[in-house]
């Protein structure tokens, strides 16, 4: 239940703060006085859209904070598991609009709308002014069968096949288009392959090939150069490793006579050494040495296709060995692609087969749920004066020609939420047959059916809270003390707020409150004031009379207030 509700800086409200009770809670006043805001305020807190427009002129922010008792909900302690919300014996979500944006928090927690609005919609159902007319639009019908618990299960199931078939029939999509695409390529690709593959790329091959054309192309130098080299060491006249040898004898002599010459001596040495290995390697390479000028044109021949097949496709040699390998690969699968599609056709086919057996569980199921919602929805409508109502809920398959299933002999169209159109007819008169609720009932039907569908709902899902912002529309007199018995028998199941204009359902309140304005200092506020029983009497009698109240509404407010007492 809402222990509490604050609301500062909203719209006409300046700031205040309402304790509700359990039962039955009605909110009453003048057309205009704030009703409607406080439930605006508590929209807010349940996480639907908040605009800047609310935040009251002069102030930079609104603020609006529920306090709701907690019940046993292992979705909620879920929810807040998740989020890392301390749980206790009382919720608190409040909601802060500034002209910046808005920030939403539960339990002190910071969260973002979506968590907010998924806890708010598992603690209270809010039935707004116009709500009701929503059971005209028969695309909503079928939330309402799915939304009781022997449904749920099977929906779940359908939706784990549905999302299944779902991907495979984008895959089977997605490997049709690519096979057309390729069918176009195939012809270029076959033609790529034979041509790169005649050419026999290596990663390597063009560094190896530069470096061996390098040599042969220097071959003269080469051996020129390497035979200088020799030369330096069989020269009689400049023998250099002679001079060495002289010259090393000599620094011997020296360092036995001045030590300071021995380092000389050792780097002679090296060098001697060093040297003497240059010669005999300049030796052994000119053996070596390839005068090969038939080889070297082969070369440059092999240099110029590289380079023409890099220029025709834009790509280095290490790319063009990648491309090669892909395109063997896009044909290797535009070889087998009849096979791949017949494998995946086969996948679809068995997974429609799995979705039309959850589809036809489903739709079995919502016809059950269906029978039992009409027969009850039936007398609770006995309840709030029509006898004899009629509901039908008509559960069809979507049949459509090239629908995603077969069900029996014909096709059938799939959507996340199942394979039927679910729509509710109703006769609200003996002997009339059923039609389309748009077509046959008067707003204070559709009211009533609302009415009586939220109390079957309430008691079937054990939802704590329920509001509802004049759910009386379009009806008076005997039939709102019907409705308003039918809200306080509900009201043991569940805490009900509600707003009317009614007398009668005003009467049965177990706790009552009065919204009123109020002018002080040039402005204009909302306040809400509980009323102790005199008061109640008073505001019942205001009902009935209008702003003077007088002896007899009076009389007849405490008598219609005595009388609703004793039915309890």
């Amino acid at each position: 239940m809402i222990k509490s509700l604050f609301i500062k800086n909203f719209a006409l409200i300046d700031e205040l703060e309402v304790q509700f009770g359990e039962g039955l809670n009605i909110l009453t006043g003048q057309t205009g006085a704030g009703k409607s805001i406080i439930i605006g305020a508590l929209n807010m807190i349940l996480g639907e859209r908040a605009d800047t427009d609310v935040i009251r002129y002069g102030t930079n922010k609104a603020i609006a904070e529920a306090t709701i008792k907690m019940f046993e909900s292992e979705e909620i302690s879920g929810l807040l598991r998740d989020n890392e919300i301390d749980e206790h014996e009382y919720l608190i979500l409040r909601r802060e609009i500034r002209q910046t944006g808005s920030r939403a928090f539960i339990n002190d927690t910071p969260v973002n709308i979506g968590v907010l609005k998924s806890v708010g919609d598992l603690l209270v159902d809010l039935h707004g002014q116009h709500d009701h007319q929503l059971l005209l639009k028969e695309e909503n019908h079928r939330a309402m069968i799915d939304s009781f618990e022997e449904i749920q299960p099977l929906l779940k199931g359908y939706q784990n096949e549905f999302e299944l078939l779902k991907t495979l029939r984008v895959e089977l999509n997605h490997l049709k288009k690519r096979e057309h695409e390729l069918q176009e390529k195939t012809e270029l690709y076959r033609f790529q392959v034979q041509e790169l593959e005649n050419a026999r790329l290596s990663v390597e091959e063009e560094e190896e090939l530069i470096s061996e054309m390098n040599l042969l192309d220097n071959a003269e130098i080469l051996d020129q150069k390497a035979a200088a080299i020799s030369e330096m060491a069989e020269n009689d006249d400049a023998n250099i490793i002679q001079l060495l040898n002289h010259l090393k004898l000599n620094l011997e002599d020296l360092s036995r006579i001045e030590p300071e010459f021995e380092s000389y001596l050792s780097e002679i040495n090296q060098a001697r050494v060093s040297i003497q290995e240059a010669v005999h390697f300049a030796e052994r390479y000119r053996n070596t040495i390839e005068f090969n000028p038939q080889r070297l044109e082969e070369l440059r021949q092999r240099q110029s296709e590289l380079n023409r097949l890099q220029k025709k496709y834009q790509r280095d040699i290490p790319e063009l060995v990648q491309y090669l390998s892909e395109i063997k690969q896009e044909l290797s699968v535009a070889d087998n692609f009849d096979l791949e599609i017949e494998k995946l056709n086969t996948q679809v086919q068995n997974q429609a087969g799995k979705l039309a057996q959850a589809a036809e569980a489903l739709h079995r199921q919502r016809l059950v749920v269906g029978n039992e919602l009409s027969r009850k929805i039936e007398a609770e409508l006995a309840k709030l004066g029509i006898p004899n109502a009629h509901l039908e809920v008509s559960v069809e398959y979507l049949l459509q020609a090239n629908g995603w299933i077969s069900i029996g002999n014909e096709k059938v169209e799939c959507t996340e939420f199942g394979c039927d159109f679910v729509r509710l007819f109703i006769s609200t008169n003996k002997g009339e047959a059923p039609k389309p609720l748009a077509k046959i009932a008067s707003g204070g039907e559709i009211s009533r059916v609302m009415l009586a569908l939220k109390s079957i709902l309430a008691k079937e899902q054990s939802l704590p809270v329920m509001v509802f912002d004049e759910i009386d529309t379009g009806i008076s007199g005997e039939v709102s003390e019907k409705v308003g018995r039918a809200m306080r028998e509900l009201s043991a199941h569940c805490q009900i707020l509600a707003i009317t204009h009614q007398p009668q359902i005003a009467s049965q309140a177990h706790h009552h409150y009065k919204v009123q304005k109020l002018e002080q200092d040039d402005r204009t506020t909302t306040e809400i004031v509980a009323l102790d029983q005199e008061s109640h009497i008073r505001e019942v009698a205001s009902l009935m009379s209008g702003a003077e109240i007088t002896a007899s509404a009076l009389a007849s407010a405490r008598d219609l207030i005595n009388r609703q007492a004793s039915l309890n």
